[in-house]
């Protein structure tokens, strides 16, 4: 029989403090989803730069920081926010207590700048671990089929996939009937765009992390908990 102790010992020796983790993969892979369960269960912030720049609108104290303010600026222009302020601005971010820990990256570093970028920034930081990056991926056709097959009722909100998850009627929600609604952008020519641009920015920061020897990959095509597990499993082996 084991002694007490020990079992205590060996329990803590499971337990991984997460540290920055960058979840990268292709629109439709599911990131959003993984980052919050993720996030969830390791009691960290789930951090995406998308997020932070919707904050600013909605969010007059964020937007009174000089950073805050020019970003904010940009976007009633409907102009692109610059790296140096994007990186700015998750800068700040990562200095909130909640960030001791470790936390989820979702959307940033996107390009190799970014990526070289945040391990300068971490490495000045004596207690910080680097980042580990995790790839969920997912084919092609099955990614055309969750981005096309996406819809969505206009009433209470109810998504649907007319390929994985169809309504009973065609194209009318199950639950008032009304008429489904498509984004504009779920179209096959805009995600073979977004296909293209993420690969072509996307693909160095894979390659960049791979070779410090802080990149895995899960199989994004199995049930949502599998590919948590598989996540955690990832975590822990770079954690190592």
């Amino acid at each position: 029989m084991a002694h007490p102790a020990m079992d205590i010992e060996a329990a803590s020796a499971t337990v991984v403090i997460p540290g920055p983790i960058l979840l990268l993969g292709a629109p439709g892979v599911g990131k959003g989803t993984q980052a919050k369960e993720l996030a969830s269960q390791w009691a960290i912030p789930h951090i995406s730069t998308g997020d932070i720049l919707r904050a600013l609108r909605s969010d007059p104290a964020k937007a009174a920081t000089t950073v805050g303010a020019q970003a904010k600026a940009l976007m009633d222009a409907g102009k692109l926010v610059s790296d140096e302020l994007v990186q700015e601005l998750v800068a700040t971010r990562l200095k909130e207590p909640d960030t001791v820990r470790g936390y989820i990256l979702d959307g940033f570093p996107r390009t190799i700048g970014q990526a070289k970028w945040l391990d300068q920034t971490l490495a000045a930081v004596a207690e910080s671990l680097p980042v580990v990056a995790v790839s969920i991926q997912v084919g092609y056709t099955e990614l055309l089929r969750r981005i096309t097959g996406r819809r969505t009722c206009p009433v209470c909100g109810s998504i649907y996939n007319t390929y994985l998850q169809p309504p009973k009627v065609a194209e009318h929600c199950d639950l008032d009937g009304a008429l489904l609604i498509r984004r504009p952008d779920d179209t096959e020519a805009v995600f073979a765009e977004r296909m293209r641009a993420y690969e072509n920015l996307t693909e160095p920061v894979v390659e960049h992390y791979r070779a410090m020897g802080r990149f895995g990959q899960v199989d994004g095509a199995r049930p949502i908990g599998d590919v948590t597990a598989g996540i955690l499993a990832a975590v822990k082996r770079l954690r190592g």
